[in-house]
């Protein structure tokens, strides 16, 4: 098993074989897909909600290879359909009420990335600060490198039972509005500064570091 199989078992794989799902059912991954052009706007706004307001551990960030962004919520412990359908009841309402109901939906039969989705489309986990630059497409047009994946992976946690529970029966009435995570990430810095440090940053996939060093010459 290699370093990325070990990260998509301990976040998000619920069965005994490093299945999706338990024998009877239950999930450890609840994916919710927001179609394009107006992902990153609904993405990013519950994306810092969760964190802000639930005090959720940071869901992954996904492309789907096709036409949307994704959110990977992990759990520490699996769930029946019916408790992560009330959950993710619970995040629409309360933060993306004015959303149309076809440009969200639940992803979470989903296969995990990276999937070679088309010709010369993956899907793959990105990087919080990088997501917005896959809005317009989200898709890499080359495989993601495993060990890359496995790094990015490695920085998220699971969603304790006791905080679960605590999201599906918090009100949704009067959520605080979180800045989009856009802004979050690029803080006051002009475009060159944020390219700059894309490209010195060793974490960083090297073809978005390369692609971020083109767009600077």
């Amino acid at each position: 098993m290699d370093r990325l199989q070990s990260e998509l078992e301990r976040l998000y794989l619920a069965g005994s074989a490093g299945e999706p799902a338990a024998a009877d059912g239950r999930v450890r991954a609840i994916v919710l897909e927001f179609a394009a052009p107006t992902a990153w706007q609904d993405l990013s706004r519950l994306w810092q909600g969760v964190q802000a307001d639930l005090a959720l551990p940071a869901p992954a960030i996904a492309v789907n290879g096709r036409d949307a962004c994704q959110l990977w919520f992990s759990l520490a412990e699996p769930v029946t359909p019916a408790q992560a359908d009330t959950f993710l009841a619970s995040l629409r309402a309360r933060y993306l009420a004015g959303v149309p109901a076809e440009r969200v939906r639940n992803a979470s039969s989903a296969p995990p990335p990276p999937t070679e989705v088309g010709r010369e489309r993956w899907s793959a986990f990105v990087a919080p600060d990088l997501a917005p630059l896959f809005a317009e497409e989200p898709w890499l047009d080359q495989p993601p490198g495993r060990d890359a994946q496995a790094d990015l992976l490695s920085r998220f946690a699971s969603v304790p039972p006791e905080a679960f529970a605590r999201a599906c029966a918090k009100p949704a009435a009067a959520p605080q509005r979180a800045e989009p995570a856009a802004a979050a990430a690029a803080g006051s810095a002009d475009p060159r500064a944020f390219l700059l440090s894309v490209m010195q940053d060793a974490s960083v996939d090297l073809r978005l570091r390369i692609e971020a060093a083109k767009a600077l010459l």
